[in-house]
């Protein structure tokens, strides 16, 4: 992995977070215990913050970024991930807020000031517009991202199972991580 230090921040990880070696963290960046940061992501808090939880899972050629200080908007906007949360591969997140326990799509872009709330699925390919809010216990999908229906309680589970698959997974990488510098 490259982890680049910027403007005096350097990257934190917390316990146990796999990050893969083609993986690029820049900045103020913070992640929580047990998540995972996959191939090719780049995550950039060169500008402002980004925070995210624990049992989070980066999935392939994401890419996080946040939104700078400007006259447009005065003290930007970090982006905030919580718990819990699969973001899916080639997905961008810019300058949003997005909950604990939700699913973001494959392919999927959340935009500035956006806000995504706790237990949310956003189908693949969605695009959630500047300054939109999906609220707790539905899917949302299309582009813009419009409300479907609500969540079964299958899919609320769901967000339990998904964390914790991801935890195993990278718990395997680490551990052959380990191995191969023996």
């Amino acid at each position: 992995m490259v982890m680049k230090t910027f403007r005096g921040h350097t990257p934190k990880l917390g316990e146990r977070v796999w990050v893969d070696d083609s993986a690029v963290l820049i900045g103020d960046v913070e992640i929580g215990d047990d998540s995972s940061v996959w191939p090719q992501v780049s995550i950039r808090g060169d500008m402002h913050r980004i925070r995210i939880g624990a049992r989070t899972s980066v999935q392939d050629n994401s890419c996080l970024h946040i939104t700078h200080a400007s006259d447009y908007k005065p003290e930007g906007f970090p982006l905030t991930i919580g718990d819990d949360v699969t973001i899916g591969h080639m997905s961008m997140l810019h300058g949003c807020t997005i909950g604990n326990r939700v699913l973001i799509g494959m392919n999927s872009t959340v935009l500035d000031g956006a806000v995504i709330e706790d237990e949310v699925i956003l189908g693949a390919g969605s695009l959630v517009p500047p300054g939109k809010r999906l609220e707790s216990g539905y899917m949302y999908m299309g582009s813009p991202a419009k409300m479907k229906r609500a969540l079964t309680k299958e899919e609320i589970e769901y967000f339990q199972y998904a964390g914790l698959n991801y935890v195993k997974l990278k718990d395997e990488y680490l551990k052959e991580a380990e191995q191969n510098q023996e």
